[in-house]
């Protein structure tokens, strides 16, 4: 029998674009799901710049306007521009084409066809509303996930699959844990490169002792060869071996597989990374849940017709969670009291529930941070994170806005510095930001700040930014409770026409009254590190009204400016003169 090992789709890496996807879907909520509508959906993908944007392969065979129009942000692509785009492809398919951008978000439950028409269904609903978590959202959705499914036409065969692939992770990390602790051995969880190897190719629930077994086989014998080569040779050699009955697949396949797969699953906050991020294992702060689930779920499949598969994945109420909400606020509380006391804070809890009791949690492990981040050798490692943004253990996008909140942490005497990124129970950084909240809100005794972060150096970064950027500044401004407020802009270097919409709503306007934008290049916020480290090592304060005045002299150059690019050319020259006020 030939076997495919299971993984999450890498056809749609980002979640932010199942997003994207499902609002382009809800243009024809309703539309009956024929040839002629399926054609439709991928025609207003290209026309919302979710589909065939900046990427090079899909640029072939079209003309050069047609490649300019959909390079240039600044102009609008229209329905007919878009559809002379995908005919200019010449798919002998194209309605194959808006099948397969559908195919993602229905297998999430996000959408489907009821009465041969497009479906969003109360899950995916849940994803276009304005406080969606995709935390929430892909538990809701991988507990449910199981081959065989009527969905999915490569994973049928009963006599080979009989496993919820998410469940059945949990249960191989805890067996390995528990197999460990029988043999006087410390439970770490499973490495990457062993989730690549028996993680995915756990095929049926039945089988999970025996995995599991194989799991310390494999670790024992690797650990026993000293040198690199050799275990690199060993490794490949037994998956070679391993994976002999599957189909088309070889390691660098698992393993970009396995760490996409690894990536969305961390995403539900029941998994944590450690040992360097080597090895995944089971967070700990989620014990009752976890526990709960793997008491009620064994890993394996249940028996649903096609239109009764499709009704419970994309039932955000479905299934019923077995656990008591009781002994979770327990184990919140003890939690929480334990970190109060390491910061020396104490609050009324009574009336807190459980996602208040997490929000509570969130914010004191924040503090701890905070505190933390004042010795100087955390600011030399931030600075150094900032310095190889690139090369850090997450993608450079969650990096950035990880380590400019460590930044905003040490600069000054902020009250409170919140990112809005997903963060796991551990409150390391998991995903980027929401699009519709700023990056990170920050909260001082004088006025009031948010940052925004980005990893885009192009034309794209003023797509991606621009307008949102002034758009959440100015929500933030009309909820703030201080009359002043700021709003930093982070980035490796700035666009000329991102500078230039910023300029507008600093010297003129943006709906109706000025913003103060301040944007600083990461060289810029390392500079800032530096300059704090130096004052630190001198026993001198650099309090938040200090801030204050750097960020009212970057806006001041409005008045001293013609234009956008003599404003940026200027900021250098202002952060140059505050440090030698400040020595």
């Amino acid at each position: 029998m030939m076997k495919k090992v299971w993984s999450i789709s890498t056809t749609v890496r980002n979640p932010e674009r199942l997003r994207s996807f499902l609002i382009t879907l809800k243009e024809i909520e309703g539309c009956l799901w024929d040839k002629k509508t399926q054609i439709d959906f991928q025609i207003r993908l290209i026309k919302n710049r979710f589909y065939g944007f900046n990427n090079t392969q899909f640029y072939t065979g079209l003309s050069q306007t047609q490649i300019e129009l959909l390079d240039d942000v600044n102009r609008d692509i229209f329905y007919e521009d878009a559809k002379e785009i995908l005919e200019q492809k010449n798919y002998v398919d194209a309605d194959m084409r808006g099948r397969n951008s559908y195919k993602p978000l229905e297998k999430m439950g996000l959408a489907s066809i009821v009465d041969k028409k497009v479906k969003i269904t109360s899950l995916g609903e849940y994803l276009l509303s304005d406080d969606y978590d995709f935390g929430e959202l892909f538990f809701r959705s991988f507990i449910k996930w199981q081959y065989p499914n009527p969905l999915d036409r490569d994973f049928r065969d009963k006599d080979i699959y009989d496993v919820k692939p998410f469940i059945i992770t949990l249960h191989l990390i805890n067996e390995v844990n528990e197999l460990c602790k029988d043999r006087g051995l410390n439970p770490v969880g499973i490495s990457k490169l062993e989730f690549e190897i028996f993680g995915q190719t756990l095929l049926n629930f039945r089988d999970l002792r025996d995995q599991a077994e194989k799991v310390l086989e494999f670790r024992q014998r690797l650990r026993e060869i000293k040198n690199h080569k050799d275990k690199k040779e060993f490794t490949q050699n037994y998956i070679d071996h391993f994976l002999g009955d599957f189909v088309n697949i070889d390691h660098n396949n698992l393993s970009d597989y396995a760490d996409n797969t690894i990536r969305y699953f961390r995403l539900t906050r029941l998994i944590y990374i450690r040992g360097g991020g080597f090895y995944i294992d089971l967070e700990p702060r989620r014990g009752v849940e976890i526990d709960a689930l793997l008491a009620k779920y064994n890993g394996g499949s249940e028996s649903f017709t096609k239109s009764e598969y499709q009704k419970y994945i994309s039932d955000i109420n479905e299934p019923k969670l077995p656990w008591e909400s009781q002994k979770i606020k327990d184990a919140l509380l003890e939690d929480v009291a334990s970190i109060e006391s390491l910061v020396g804070v104490l609050e009324d809890k009574s009336d807190m529930g459980i996602a208040e009791l997490r929000e509570y949690r969130k914010k004191l492990q924040n503090l701890k941070i905070k505190q933390e981040l004042q010795d100087i050798d955390k600011i030399d490692e931030t600075i150094d994170a900032l310095k190889n943004i690139r090369v850090q253990e997450l993608k450079p996008s969650i990096a950035l806005e990880k380590y400019v909140t460590m930044a905003l942490n040490i600069i000054n005497d902020s009250i409170e510095i919140k990112p809005n990124s997903l963060l796991g129970d551990d409150n390391e950084f998991i995903f980027t930001a929401p699009a519709n909240k700023p990056d990170i809100e920050c909260f001082y005794e004088s006025f009031n700040s948010i940052c925004e972060v980005t990893m885009l150096n192009g034309r794209d970064q003023w797509h991606n930014e621009g307008q949102s950027v002034m758009r959440h500044f100015r929500d933030f401004e009309n909820i703030s409770d201080k009359e002043q407020n700021y709003c930093i802009f982070v980035a490796p270097k700035m666009h000329r026409d991102t500078i230039n919409t910023f300029w507008f709503s600093i010297k003129y306007e943006y709906e109706g009254k000025k913003q103060k934008i301040i944007p600083f290049t990461i060289g810029q916020i390392i500079e800032i590190l530096e300059m704090i480290k130096n004052l630190k090592q001198n026993n001198k304060i650099f309090s938040h009204l200090s801030f204050q005045k750097l960020l009212d002299c970057v806006i001041s150059l409005k008045d001293e400016v013609n234009n956008s690019d003599e404003f940026l050319r200027a900021i250098p020259n202002k952060i140059a003169e505050f440090e030698r006020l400040n020595k």
